[in-house]
């Protein structure tokens, strides 16, 4: 797409490939993709941050990038993911910085802003939770406990979850997108996937970031956070979504998606794009 830069990142031995948009001297907002995507499931979001005056940067993850692809497990524990989302700001410029999240970077994205709140202007997170309300209605929830028996699956020995998953020309894979990614994106990204070693590479992060319980070290958020939610999404429910501003103290928002499902950076990029640069706007001093 017009305005889109393409780099690499080099972090402690692995090399990530990565898109930019917007002046280099701009404010920086990193942004962290989920599963099964990659850095350009934020294409027209960052091409509209870059357009507003904003640096924005993404970059495929651990696991995705076929240059930082480790195989052992405990290589994808969740400080090595926060370590990895640091390391990218700070590759641009660093200090503090914008950070906006998917799905399993939305995990990240929690336990970084958590753990790191000097370094962030502002926190947004689409789709995912705070990891403690997402516990929390598990637990209290039927409904939301089987919701998340894809990530029991996933986290199987046996690498049963890559077969399941690759079986019928990827039928599985494909289907998790629900009908709502464009299918040329979605073809890329099963083409990706289907490379040796890459999806488990994707799939290592739910074996080694988390447990069964789905437990993330992720307490208090104390920067202003923006955090959107479509009532479509069909693994993380109405109940969490709702609880996840009881865990934040600062300036909070929250946006409900009504009719959209849960890949809401590439389903309605038009309509989030405006939110995440409005919210951008109450950095703290």
């Amino acid at each position: 797409m017009e305005n889109v830069e393409n780099l690499f990142i080099d972090v402690a031995g692995h090399r990530h490939g990565a898109i930019a948009a917007g002046p280099v001297d701009g404010p920086l907002v990193l942004l962290l993709h989920g599963w099964p995507e990659f850095a350009d499931s934020w294409t027209h979001v960052l091409v509209g941050l870059g357009a507003a005056g904003y640096r924005a940067v993404a970059a495929d993850q651990r696991g995705y990038a076929p240059g930082a692809r480790p195989a052992k497990v405990a290589d994808y524990a969740i400080n090595h993911l926060v370590d990895d989302a640091l390391a990218f700001a700070d590759s641009q410029g660093g200090g503090r910085f914008h950070l906006v999240a998917h799905d399993w970077g939305g995990m990240v994205a929690w336990v970084l802003a958590s753990a790191h709140p000097d370094r962030l202007r502002t926190l947004s997170v689409l789709a995912t939770p705070h990891p403690a309300a997402l516990k929390q209605a598990a637990a209290a929830d039927e409904n939301q406990y089987h919701r998340l028996d894809y990530v029991r699956l996933f986290r199987q020995d046996g690498h049963q979850a890559e077969a399941a998953l690759l079986a019928d020309g990827a039928a599985r894979l494909r289907a998790a997108y629900a009908g709502r990614i464009p299918d040329e994106l979605v073809e890329r990204n099963i083409a990706r996937l289907s490379e040796p070693g890459a999806l488990t590479g994707t799939l290592n992060w739910y074996r080694g970031a988390t447990d069964d319980q789905f437990d993330f070290p992720a307490g208090t958020i104390t920067v202003p956070t923006l955090y959107v939610w479509g009532d479509q999404d069909g693994a993380l429910g109405r109940e969490a979504a709702l609880a996840t501003g009881d865990f934040v103290t600062a300036d909070y928002r929250f946006e409900l998606l009504e009719g959209v499902s849960h890949w809401i950076p590439e389903e309605v990029p038009d309509r989030v794009t405006p939110m995440i640069i409005e919210h951008l706007k109450t950095e703290r001093p």
